[in-house]
């Protein structure tokens, strides 16, 4: 027999490359058949995509591949824009049977200060709308996304939704939402809606948040309002007294007590410092400085030297004339204030009488519009986001798939790529450990029982990241919060004041006189006086 010829192992490498590369196509476009809308943004989206005609979006929206990549996107090419485009749906999709994923990817290119990067599904238009005239007042169903500026560091969902008895279309946001990467990665964004009333939210293919849509502890404010409002025509009654404590009528101020001494006095038994230049001026004329040439004596008026500080002062204790310095003064008691004692005419905090709520309804599904449009419609400072795959479908293993054939290999190289860099940057070092740190704590901050401090806890991290060196003290600030909040939810927190409803019975008299004002803690209200501080000079050369 022949000798049998050998594969060159990188031919091999390259055809395993190329047949895994055509299986994913083939598995995206079976996907693509069952997904009800998909936008991969292959090719140019002129005439399929309806820019916005509105003159208040300038902003330029370019047809552009993603950065080390082939794969092409939706751009935002400018800086500090608004961009607006929308792309009407050959059908409207229901939101109310089944399982429904909305899904797409943003690409931070350049990062993302202040500006927001988010997708409107909007609701059907009224009768006559265009889609060139697409704006923020065009209604939607939902918004999704990631959004950040300033303290605001979150990935929105809100929904808008009818409410049966008024009419009215109120917007819920989602509570504690995701926090935004920090990096210029593309990551994928998904929202799950399914039949039982969840939503679920995903970043990166990893549940990051589930909420009830008929929960009022996951939407502020809640879909199902109240069952009873506070009277707005209810008025509180004029003897109604809210104060606890009373000064004491019947206390009387102290004989000895002097209202006018002084929080500080002279210290009589100071005593010059040995060595003090009581003739020496603190500061001299610099004996270096001269007349510019230019100066003119009418125009500019007649020249002096500038001053510099007396270099025979720097070694003795002082200069210019001595003056026994202040100390606290023992006899200082401050102004006097009666003492608080029990009000016996206290009612408590009083607050308007519960009413039926005319807005009230029950449901047992949210009655969502359809979607008949997809819009984006952003405002920011940034350029180089990059939209890209944008799904609806009505199973979430559709958009898994999509996110491992579309997503996962351009994250994977970009992920590699970043590690290089800084590995070659060093940032293996301080900048990585700086990075990490800054990571987690994005992380703490989605924590829920930190929701309160969730935009204080962004603030502080968006310093650091401004100012690395802060590194430590931002992580030390949060540590405190953590542990503060954390050491109130186990032993309480301050108790909240009484609160007394009002009853229908007739309003009672006071039980007692009161005295004018209000109890304050004595304050110190007099200032220490200061040396006087020696001002800094300059030369003109």
């Amino acid at each position: 027999m022949g000798e049998q010829k050998r594969i060159p192992l990188g031919i091999f490498a390259v055809l395993l490359l190329i047949a895994a590369s055509s299986f994913q196509l083939l598995r995206a476009s079976e996907d693509a058949d069952d997904a009800i809308f998909y936008e991969s943004f292959d090719e140019d989206f002129e005439g399929r995509w309806i820019v916005s005609q509105k003159d208040e979006y300038s902003g330029v929206w370019k047809h552009a591949k993603s950065e080390g990549h082939d794969d092409h996107g939706l751009l935002v090419s400018e800086k500090a824009r608004k961009y607006a485009i929308v792309k009407e749906l050959d059908g409207a999709v229901s939101l109310k049977d089944g399982t429904v994923v909305l899904q797409f990817e943003t690409r931070l290119q350049n990062g993302l200060e202040c500006g927001g990067a988010y997708i409107k599904y909007l609701r059907p238009q009224d009768a006559g709308w265009k889609s060139k005239e697409f704006d923020n007042e065009s209604p939607y169903s939902i918004m999704f996304g990631p959004d950040k500026c300033g303290a605001t560091n979150k990935v929105h969902f809100i929904f808008k939704h009818k409410n049966p008895k008024t009419g009215e279309y109120v917007e819920h946001h989602l509570k504690n939402p995701p926090s935004v990467p920090s990096d210029k990665l593309t990551h994928v964004y998904t929202a799950i809606l399914k039949p039982n009333n969840e939503v679920l939210i995903l970043l990166d293919g990893e549940q990051k948040k589930k909420a009830d849509f008929l929960s009022a502890d996951d939407f502020e404010p809640p879909l199902i309002p109240t069952k009873t409002i506070p009277d707005p025509d209810d008025k509180k009654p004029e003897d109604w007294d809210e104060r606890e404590k009373i000064p004491d009528p019947i206390a009387v101020k102290p004989d000895d007590w002097d209202e006018e001494a002084p929080l500080e006095i002279v210290d009589e038994e100071a005593e010059k410092p040995e060595g003090w230049l009581d003739d020496e001026p603190e500061e001299i004329d610099d004996p270096e400085a001269t007349k510019p040439e230019d100066w003119d004596d009418e125009e500019d008026g007649e020249w002096e030297a500038p001053k510099i500080e007396n270099p025979k002062c720097e070694a003795a204790p002082g200069c210019g004339e001595w003056k026994r310095p202040t100390k606290s003064n023992p006899a200082y008691k401050g102004k006097w204030y009666a003492p608080l004692i029990e009000n016996p005419a206290y009612k408590g905090i009083w607050k308007p009488r519960d009413i039926p709520n005319p807005a009230y309804f029950e449901l047992k599904k949210p009655d969502f519009e359809p979607i008949a449009a997809i819009g984006i419609e952003i405002w920011t400072m940034q350029d180089g986001i990059l939209f890209d795959n944008i799904l609806i479908a009505k199973d979430d293993k559709i958009a898994e798939s999509y996110r491992e054939t579309t997503w996962k290999p351009k994250f994977s190289v970009e992920k590699e790529k970043q590690k290089e860099e800084e590995t070659e940057a060093g940032s293996s070092g301080i900048a990585g450990f700086q990075k990490k740190v800054f990571d987690l704590l994005y992380k703490i901050a989605d924590i829920p029982f930190l929701s309160a401090y969730k935009p204080k806890i962004h603030d502080l991290i968006q310093k650091g990241q401004e100012q690395p060196n802060l590194t430590v003290g931002i992580l030390v600030a949060i540590l405190v919060v953590f542990v503060s909040v954390f050491f109130k939810i186990i032993f309480g927190g301050k108790k909240k004041p009484t609160r007394v409803e009002k009853t229908n019975l007739e309003p009672s008299e006071s039980a007692s006189n009161q005295t004018n004002g209000e109890n304050e803690e004595n304050k110190e209200k007099e200032e220490s006086s200061a040396p006087p501080r020696r001002r800094s000079a300059r030369r003109d050369n």
